[in-house]
This record gives C-alpha cells, sequence and structure tokens, in this order.
C-alpha cells in the first residue's frame, strides 16, 4: 500500500518507522508544523507539506496521527474520499469519519510513545478497528507486519481500555514525580526507588494487581499512616491525595477480607 501519514508527533514518528521497515511505501508526511514535517519525513526519505493543499491525493491509506482537536478539523477535508482513512487516537470514536469518509477506522498502539526513546515495536498492542470488511482486513494485514500483538475492539472498548491505560501510565508516572520530589526534598537521589519500581511492574507479570498490593494501607497501619500524613502537612493536595489513595486502598482489602 501506499501510505500517507498526517501528523509527525511521537505516535506517527514511531508508526511509521515501523511501517517503513516494511514493504509499504510511505509517500508523503504531512503536518502542520513545517520543520516537524521535515524532521520526520528525512528520517523516512520521503517529502512532506505543511499545506492541506499540497496533500497528495492518491494514496491507499491516510493515518491520522495527530492531537484530538487537529484530528477534528482534518477529518472534513476533501481528501482521497474512495481511500482508506484511520486515526491513531484511543479517545476517539471511530465513527468521527463517519458522513466525511467512506472506509475507515482506528490502529491505535497501546504504548506510551517518545520520539527520541527507541521501542521494539512488535511487542506494542495495536487495536484495531473498521467500517467495513475491506478496511478490516487491510488494516489487520499492516498490523500484523509491524506487531505481534493485533487485538479488534470497537470504540466502546477502546474508550475504557484508553481510561484504564491513564490511570496505569498517565497517573502511576505523575506519582512517581511526586516520589522524585519527595526524594530530592530530603537530597537522596531518585534511583534509589527504581529497584522498587522495576519489582513493582514485574510482580503483576505473575500477580493479580489486587494479590500484589502491599503496604500500610492494605494492613491497616494507622500509625504509620498518621505519621506520613503529618510528613505532608504543609502540602494539603499531596496530603488529601495519600489520604484518598489509602482510604481506597483500605476500603478494598477490608471488604476483601
Amino acid at each position: 500500500m501506499n501510505i500517507l501519514f498526517l501528523g509527525s508527533g511521537n505516535v506517527a514518528t514511531h508508526l511509521a518507522l515501523a511501517i517503513h521497515k516494511t514493504e509499504h511505501r510511505i509517500v508523503q508526511v504531512y503536518s502542520r508544523k513545517k520543520a516537524s514535517a521535515a524532521v520526520l519525513a528525512n528520517r523516512l526519505g520521503v517529502p512532506y507539506t505543511h499545506l492541506v493543499e499540497e496533500i497528495i491525493q492518491d494514496a491507499d491509506l491516510y493515518i491520522y496521527a495527530v492531537s484530538d482537536d487537529a484530528l477534528e478539523s482534518l477529518v472534513s477535508l476533501n481528501i482521497a474520499l474512495q481511500a482508506m482513512h484511520v486515526h491513531t487516537a484511543g479517545s476517539v470514536a471511530m465513527d468521527i469519519f463517519k458522513g466525511y469518509k467512506k472506509h475507515y477506522g482506528v490502529l491505535y498502539p497501546l504504548q506510551s510513545l517518545s520520539k527520541d526513546k527507541a521501542i521494539d515495536f512488535q511487542k506494542v498492542p495495536l487495536l484495531l478497528e473498521a467500517s467495513d470488511a475491506v478496511t478490516k482486513q487491510a488494516l489487520n494485514v499492516l498490523a500484523k507486519e509491524i506487531s505481534g500483538q493485533v487485538h479488534h475492539y470497537n470504540t466502546e472498548q477502546r474508550l475504557k481500555i484508553h481510561l484504564a491505560a491513564v490511570f496505569a501510565n498517565n497517573f502511576v508516572n505523575h506519582l512517581f514525580h511526586i516520589a522524585s520530589d519527595i526524594m530530592e526534598s530530603s537530597d537522596v537521589d531518585f534511583n534509589l526507588l527504581k529497584p522498587l519500581i522495576k519489582e513493582t511492574v514485574e510482580k503483576i507479570s505473575h500477580l493479580s494487581p489486587a494479590e500484589a498490593q502491599t503496604g500500610p494501607a492494605k494492613r491497616n497501619d494507622q500509625k504509620i499512616m498518621k505519621q506520613h500524613m503529618e510528613m505532608l502537612k504543609d502540602q494539603p493536595k499531596l496530603q488529601k491525595l495519600y489520604r484518598d489513595l489509602s482510604q481506597m486502598i483500605l476500603e478494598q482489602y477490608l471488604h476483601q477480607s
């Protein structure tokens, strides 16, 4: 297939580089930011543009790897109406294309991606959804060439998966940030926590999160929790977060006992 990328950010970069290793041909990169389009296009050795009117009209597949706001403004454009059009968003319904395109779908990489962090794309789960059998087949073939984990989920399921991913990744990473600040406030290297973090993640390969839970809230260790709350007395937002999370864990395990 001839494939055109709309977008040049984190997702577009990793997905385009993965596809570039196959026999499919990336024919152009479009981005509203000319410099960003140029960087990705140069890595791929393909043309680029930042002008909508210069988007090539005869590609087979158009991949919209852009922000949700940008996606809304792009789908209604009169671009290759007979081609397949897919977006890569976890939180946007497939039917955003409905009424604008004939063949459309979703190709959502369920992974936290950063341009400058290399990743084995074969291990990235790809979640697919399609408006019709032709698009479904084409996406399935493409996805299996770049990933060993291809799954088909509808919009409702994907939105729930995205919500779960925000808790599992975005919120957890922010908690890492909080932990780092706490360590640095006492002139302690955050790296000291990394073996603990690694073990926490590795443990759920063998146990469910419920089974893997440890800590003072699970034990209902009120003395330790009060000590922690006192240490956070000058940071009311963190104190509330600590209290709320501890209470949720406490209620969960009191209920199970």
